[in-house]
């Protein structure tokens, strides 16, 4: 049968591959995030790339997903309870919430604007509300919708918040969905929802380094894995499917790391 799965921060990056893996399982997929263009262009690229090549790197290969979008600000109360009702109106239930939705404020902020205590502010507020709001309010929102039992909750956190992330605020909001990610699977556990998380290293062909990665820095987060190589989107959405899947029933409070090996640095 087919599932409703909710991505936040779909458009882009982790978000859009997990769209891609879970349509071509053949789930009907709703994309969330803040800029309506982005979320139609993506809509409209997988639904092409389904119907030219379905069942092309599907998990079970059916490539009859269907892609639908809701724009919305989900770092705002309202937001997140516009993507609640339209999703309750449309389809009645939530079978698997993924939580990709977030950035590094402080790669967006101009050098030099403001002083340093300003700048510590605009990043440590920024990287709240984009890593820790954005997930909290959705799936508080959402939660009373998840399918009970068998319901799904991912999130994704990061390496940063085991290793940092070179200014603090980054790292910091993405252990802050830790604590919050253990509550809530002790919360949903006894009806019969998980709920995970993934901490990606670095994942080439994203929008999160906004193109300021120098190649020495990739060089070097490359060489801290032991495999050699960075993460592809489809690394880290692969492994949420499978968090999402009846075989991961018994997996709960968990922080899958999905970096090479790099949490462990070298």
């Amino acid at each position: 049968m087919s599932r409703t799965v909710v991505i936040s921060g779909g458009g882009t990056g982790i978000g859009r591959a997990t769209a891609d893996v879970f349509a071509r399982a053949g789930d009907r997929v709703v994309l969330v995030g803040r800029r309506s263009d982005v979320l139609k262009r993506t809509a409209d690229e997988l639904a092409d790339a389904l119907a030219r090549h379905p069942g092309d790197d599907g998990p079970r290969g059916t490539g009859t997903g269907e892609v639908v979008t809701i724009a919305a600000d989900v770092a705002e109360t309202h937001g997140a309870r516009h993507v609640r009702d339209v999703v309750s109106e449309r389809f009645g239930r939530v079978d698997v919430l993924v939580n990709s939705a977030g950035g590094n404020a402080a790669l967006g902020s101009p050098a030099g604007d403001g002083d340093a205590v300003e700048q510590a502010a605009e990043h440590w507020v920024g990287n709240f509300r984009s890593n820790v709001l954005t997930a909290v309010l959705l799936t508080e929102a959402l939660r009373d919708l998840l399918t009970a039992p068998g319901g799904r909750v991912v999130f994704v956190s990061s390496i940063a918040a085991y290793r940092g992330s070179g200014s603090g605020s980054y790292g910091a909001s993405k252990a802050a969905l830790h604590p919050y990610m253990y509550d809530l699977a002790a919360s949903l556990g006894p009806t019969g929802i998980t709920v995970n998380a993934v901490a990606p290293g670095y994942v080439a062909d994203t929008e999160f380094f906004r193109g300021q990665l120098a190649p020495e820095r990739e060089r070097t987060l490359i060489d801290q894995t032991l495999n050699g190589r960075a993460a592809t989107p489809h690394d880290i959405a692969r492994t949420m499917h499978w968090l999402a899947s009846p075989d991961s029933g018994h997996v709960t409070a968990q922080i899958v790391q999905v970096n090479g090996g790099a949490e462990r640095g070298r």
